[in-house]
């Protein structure tokens, strides 16, 4: 009888741990194609490994963010006083909403200020990497990813080169 629940409770500990490895805790993400993971609704998504390793997406996003979005938005998407922080923005945007007002920008205009976010449809170096940009800042957003670059990554896979590759027309 002791052996039967040793045995029980160890595969219980296993399953704990299984389930542990996969929990929402440290990923957003529920499923990966070739390095590049979704969330329930089949929106890219981050993964944030526990040791901090994120995926190259998320990377990526770091990278492309700050050389695009940061002059306005500020550094980690915390925003500045020429434009909101998106850190902020992002817990209330869905994924479509993103790409909307990156794609075709938004005007907001009340008695006491003035808001306007450009398109940027045809900047390849924003477009060809909108989804880089998303998963970061969503990872930012919810809490997951600290300021700074990240200090692990995921290695780019063959299949995210060839992509970036035909958007960017090489």
């Amino acid at each position: 009888m002791i052996r039967v629940c040793a045995t029980v409770a160890a595969l219980a500990c296993l399953t704990c741990t299984a389930l542990a490895a996969n929990d929402p805790a440290d990923s957003a993400a529920v499923s990966n194609e070739d390095g590049k993971y979704f969330d329930k609704d089949d929106n890219p998504t981050y993964s944030i490994k526990e040791d901090g390793t994120v995926d190259w997406y998320t990377y990526s996003g770091f990278r492309r963010y700050h050389s695009e979005c940061h002059v306005c938005h500020g550094p980690e998407g915390l925003g500045s006083s020429y434009a909101p922080a998106l850190v902020d923005s992002m817990k209330a945007m869905d994924y479509a909403s993103f790409l909307d007002v990156v794609t075709n920008g938004r005007q907001q205009v009340s008695e006491s200020q003035q808001s306007v976010m450009p398109g940027f449809g045809t900047n390849v170096n924003v477009m060809c990497y909108i989804d880089d940009i998303y998963v970061y800042l969503r990872a930012r957003a919810d809490g997951k990813l600290p300021p700074g670059r990240p200090k692990k990554r995921e290695d780019k896979n063959p299949a995210v080169t060839e992509a970036e590759n035909a958007c960017l027309g090489h």
